[in-house]
């Protein structure tokens, strides 16, 4: 069945987003180091934002959050005002950093909107993840965007159904093999990994043993040769 229909991912594919978060743990571990070492401080966010996942879902707002309790939690409940002042400062931060387009993204989604109905499904806080397509400059090449809670299989194939001709003749691109590829492959579609500098724990996960539907790239612009090829068998 030919593909009509072209999955993208948002964070960490199109643009950077992971970088930015990596550089708030940073500066979160400095605002606590008098009171814990760096491996406690990490170990301890990381914990909270696993465990407030399921209320919080993704986004800066969220991790914002998980780093004021986790500040509490390494206080005993007595952060300095200026620990959480610099937190909140930090998160406001991170809600209006500049939106930087990893390269040939531009290109690559040009040349793929000529013959393809391309979709932006992504996770994350819906205001923010609005302002970034917005900045990105990229919103008019896709024909639908789902931004959701979570990634499985169902969502793909009510993404796909909604804006296309179903999974089976839709294609899956992200940095995440947790949420971009496996369920998307679950749900009948093709996906192709295209691996960010750095990964966040949660989105980790083994890639698909002898799949054909499956990619590992090295770049967005690899996609539309990779697609060109599954369109000629």
């Amino acid at each position: 069945m030919p593909i009509t229909t072209i999955g993208l991912d948002a964070d960490d594919t199109l643009w950077h987003n992971e970088t930015i978060f990596r550089l708030t743990h940073d500066r979160f571990a400095d605002l606590l180091s008098e009171h814990h070492d760096r491996d406690r401080i990490e170990d301890r966010l990381a914990a909270t934002e696993q465990r407030n996942l399921r209320l919080y879902g993704y986004g800066v707002k969220g991790f914002t959050l998980s780093m004021i309790e986790t500040a509490m939690e390494l206080t005993d409940g007595e952060p300095p005002p200026r620990v959480i002042s610099e937190i909140l400062a930090a998160g406001r931060e991170m809600l209006s950093h500049p939106v930087e387009t990893l390269p040939g993204v531009a290109e690559t989604l040009n040349r793929l909107s000529e013959q393809y109905r391309l979709v932006l499904i992504t996770k994350g806080d819906l205001m923010d993840q609005e302002r970034k397509l917005a900045a990105s400059g990229l919103g008019e090449l896709f024909s639908g965007v789902e931004i959701v809670s979570e990634k499985t299989a169902e969502t793909y194939d009510r993404a796909f159904r909604r804006h296309g001709t179903g999974a089976q003749q839709a294609a899956m691109v992200g940095n995440s093999m947790k949420s971009d590829v496996l369920p998307a492959l679950q749900a009948g579609a093709w996906a192709a990994h295209i691996p960010y500098a750095v990964t966040w724990a949660h989105e980790l996960a083994d890639a698909p043993d002898n799949e054909p539907r499956f990619a590992a790239l090295e770049a967005i612009a690899e996609v539309p040769p990779w697609i060109d090829l599954r369109m000629a068998r």
